[in-house]
C-alpha cells in the first residue's frame, strides 16, 4: 500500500502527471539507495569496467544517492515544498513575472539531461507567492524523468492550486541533450513549451505582454 497522504497523491495521478507503480512509496529513501547501489554496480560490470579499481569502486554508492536524494528528489512527496501564501494587502492588480529559472531535469526516455529557462507568472486573485516558492517549484517537478510538456503543466497547476487563480502563465525553454549529443546530435536546437490559463490564454493583449517581457515572439 502507497504510504502517502490524500494531498500528495494528486501530484502522482492524472494523465499530465508522472507515472507512478503502485507500491512507489514502500521503500524507505535509504532502501532504494541500497537497492539501487547494487543494481548500478551490476550494470557497470556488464558494461566491463573494474569495480575493484579505486576511482570506480563507490560510483555505484554515489550514482544511488544521487538519484533518489538529487536528481529525482521530485519523486518523493515529503519533498514537495509547502507554499506559504499572503494576502494582496498592496493591491497589485498587475501580472508578477519571474523568468530565466534555472531548470535542470532529465528525459524519461533516455535519461539524459534536461537544461534550460523557466518563465512563470501570475496575477493575483487576492494571494501572493513568496518568490523563492516558484524556484522552489520549478526544481521539485523538474527533479523527476520528464518529458518537456508534462513538466510545464506541472509546474502551472501547482502554482494555480497555491494562488486559488486560473491566472497563471509557464514557458520552457530548454536544451535536451538526448538531441544534442546522441542520435541526430544538433547542438543548436531548443525546445519551446508553453502552458497558459486563465486570462494569458483568452485576452491576446495578457498574452502578449507576457512574452514580451520573458523575450519570446
Amino acid at each position: 500500500m502507497n504510504n502517502f497522504t490524500d494531498s500528495d497523491d494528486d501530484v502522482f495521478t492524472g494523465k499530465e502527471h508522472t507515472p507512478i507503480r503502485n507500491g512507489a512509496f514502500d521503500l524507505k529513501p535509504e532502501e532504494k539507495i541500497e537497492k539501487i547501489e547494487k543494481l548500478f554496480a551490476e550494470i557497470m560490470h556488464t558494461l566491463g569496467l573494474d569495480m575493484m579499481d579505486d576511482s570506480l569502486k563507490d560510483s555505484p554508492k554515489r550514482v544511488a544517492k544521487m538519484y533518489v536524494n538529487e536528481i529525482f528528489g521530485g519523486l518523493l512527496p515529503e519533498n514537495k515544498p509547502k507554499i506559504s501564501t499572503f494576502s494582496n494587502k498592496y493591491k497589485y492588480r498587475q501580472m508578477l513575472v519571474e523568468k530565466d529559472i534555472s531548470m535542470y531535469s532529465f528525459c524519461e526516455h533516455h535519461f539524459l539531461p534536461i537544461i534550460g529557462k523557466a518563465h512563470v507568472a501570475y496575477i493575483s486573485n487576492g494571494k501572493v507567492i513568496g518568490l523563492s516558492k516558484i524556484n522552489r517549484i520549478v526544481d521539485y517537478y523538474a527533479k523527476r524523468p520528464q518529458v518537456q510538456e508534462r513538466l510545464t503543466m506541472q509546474i502551472a497547476d501547482a502554482m494555480k492550486e497555491a494562488l486559488g487563480t486560473k491566472d497563471v502563465a509557464c514557458i520552457i525553454d530548454a536544451k535536451h541533450l538526448c538531441v544534442n549529443c546522441r542520435g541526430i546530435k544538433d547542438e543548436a536546437s531548443s525546445t519551446i513549451t508553453a502552458e497558459l490559463s486563465g486570462i494569458f490564454r483568452t485576452n491576446p493583449i495578457t498574452r502578449q505582454e507576457f512574452l514580451h517581457y520573458v523575450g519570446s515572439k
